[in-house]
């Protein structure tokens, strides 16, 4: 099996000290999200009937309020749960659907390799932005068709992403040899092909998850996304864009939060891409 692999990509990420502390970040973010009721001291939609306005960081509300006195850490939190769901959920689909589709395309070649990318290149000269508001606006603001959605017009580059890696690694020697043993092609995916894969794969998955949070913040904006009262670190920081000169913390908070995310992100799939390349050696 590839124990061996495995183990050494685990060991190899643990050396990185910028992943690990990425891995971290985006760890103590899930945590905190998932555990919001015990982290803040106040509901979701709870008001703070004294200043029923938006009031500057204090000892009673450590990042402030909103224009309708509700807590914005606890905004904040609340809609980590939304934004790091629909970022996951979302990607997750594009992943399926750009992996299988890559993969076929890439090992049969031929006429199936050209009609599956020509197909490709349809897509993507759609207005896939058009397509998502047209299905809002058909089945209703459902969360997880907005999730699958999202996820279904994502998988393009991927799928060309993977295409282009099985048709360098198809005829390598050791692809070649394994089809001389007569290996089946299962078996030739998941040992060999797939393996040799996983780091792109990885790195395009942790950019595409910010990527699927701004497409979702901009259907937020324009009423498709996620609904009030419930609220996303989009939805958030487009809040904070109108009151901005006036209330500057609104735009601060969310927009620092977002970008550390962001941050945490990309270099947890630096360090993935370096670890799982079985050409990487320990030096």
């Amino acid at each position: 099996m590839n124990n061996s692999l495995w183990s050494d990509a685990i060991h190899r990420l643990t050396r990185n000290k910028a992943a690990m502390l990425s891995g971290f970040i985006l760890i103590l973010l899930i945590i905190a999200a998932a555990l919001a009721p015990w982290v803040t001291p106040y509901g979701y939609e709870e008001m703070d009937f004294n200043n029923m306005t938006a009031t500057p960081p204090s000892s009673d509300h450590l990042l402030g309020t909103d224009t309708q006195g509700r807590d914005l850490l606890t905004r904040i939190l609340y809609g980590a749960r939304v934004s790091l769901l629909v970022g996951f959920v979302a990607t997750g689909v594009a992943l399926i659907i750009g992996v299988s589709w890559g993969i076929i395309a890439g090992y049969a070649g031929g006429k199936v390799d050209q009609i599956m990318m020509r197909i490709v290149d349809i897509l993507y000269g759609l207005p896939f932005i058009i397509f998502i508001i047209l299905l809002m606006v058909v089945f209703g603001s459902n969360l997880w068709l907005l999730f699958a959605a999202i996820g279904a017009v994502e998988w393009l580059t991927m799928a060309r992403i993977v295409r282009a890696q099985v048709i360098g690694l198809k005829n390598q020697e050791f692809v070649l040899a394994a089809k001389a043993m007569g290996v089946s092609n299962l078996s030739l995916f998941r040992r060999h092909l797939l393996p040799n894969i996983l780091g792109p794969i990885a790195v395009y998955a942790t950019l595409t998850i910010p990527q699927v949070m701004l497409l979702e913040s901009f259907l937020s904006f324009l009423g498709l996304g996620i609904q009030p009262p419930m609220s996303s670190w989009g939805s958030l920081i487009n809040d904070g864009v109108q009151y901005m000169e006036e209330f500057s913390w609104l735009l601060i908070y969310p927009g620092i939060t977002f970008t550390i995310t962001l941050f945490a992100l990309n270099f947890f799939g630096d360090g993935l891409r370096d670890a799982l390349d079985p050409k990487t050696s320990d030096n």
